[in-house]
């Protein structure tokens, strides 16, 4: 019986060396967890636009041709159109001058830009004038010079009348203008003529002075072959002694 206890304490002794053994040994060191950076995140692009109008003066009723484009946009709109593809092509007819404002949106934010056009004002309609009322323009406008017997100087009448119709002339620069010569009926046919030629001319001289041009002022005597009244009286003799004025057609 001795002899199996000192076997079992034997095997107990062992036992307890291989334990005391094992707990003695080094554990490995575990290594440490590797940190994962978080990922790093881009930005979104900013938008880019771009907008042109051609041409860009132009007259009313005129067509306008727009083109645009866009990067990094979602959307698009133009002020006055609405909105619009992120690029593209359109014919407008504005009416008065205008600013086509273009805005793109994006992720990256907004970006913008505007085209001018200038819309000018039709030119005026200019109606001419028929000849029934510039006739009576003219009628209104010129009055006739008179003269004293047998004599081209210019009265003092005369003078005042032939201003008024340098000032009208002057203000009609398209209107040309002949000037004939009268007498009354006294006198030969052949002095007359010299006599009424010297009134158209001095009547002539008259309104160059005052600014007309010569050119514009064509002068004919026509003595006493045209009286303006027949008979044989101090007043009727008097209105046929004038530089008489009508339009040159």
């Amino acid at each position: 019986m001795n002899r199996q206890f000192r076997a079992l304490s034997f095997v107990v002794l062992v036992v307890v060396m291989v334990a005391v053994a094992g707990c003695n040994k080094k554990k490995a060191s575990t290594p440490p967890a590797t940190a994962t950076a978080p990922p790093v995140s881009t930005p979104a692009a900013a938008p880019v636009a771009q907008i042109t109008a051609t041409p860009n003066v132009i007259s009313a009723g005129d067509q306008v041709v727009l083109t645009w484009r866009t990067a990094d946009a979602t959307s698009v709109s133009i002020d006055g159109i609405g909105d619009v593809p992120t690029s593209g092509v359109k014919t407008v007819t504005p009416t008065e001058s205008t600013s086509y404002h273009l805005v793109a949106r994006g992720e990256g934010g907004s970006a913008d830009a505007t085209a001018r056009v200038t819309v000018n004002a039709p030119p005026a309609v200019v109606v001419p004038s028929t000849t029934a009322s510039l006739d009576d323009e003219f009628k209104a406008g010129v009055q006739d010079a008179f003269f004293d017997y047998d004599t081209y100087d210019i009265r003092a009448d005369a003078q005042a009348v032939l201003v008024r119709d340098a000032s009208f002339l002057v203000a009609h620069p398209d209107i040309k203008v002949v000037i004939g010569g009268y007498c009354d009926e006294r006198g030969s046919s052949e002095y007359n003529l010299a006599l009424g030629q010297n009134r158209a001319d001095a009547a002539k001289n008259a309104l160059v002075a005052a600014g007309v041009a010569a050119s514009r002022i064509r002068v004919v005597s026509y003595g006493k072959e045209k009286p303006f009244c027949s008979e044989s009286t101090e007043e009727c003799w008097q209105q046929n002694r004038r530089a008489g004025f009508s339009l040159d057609r």
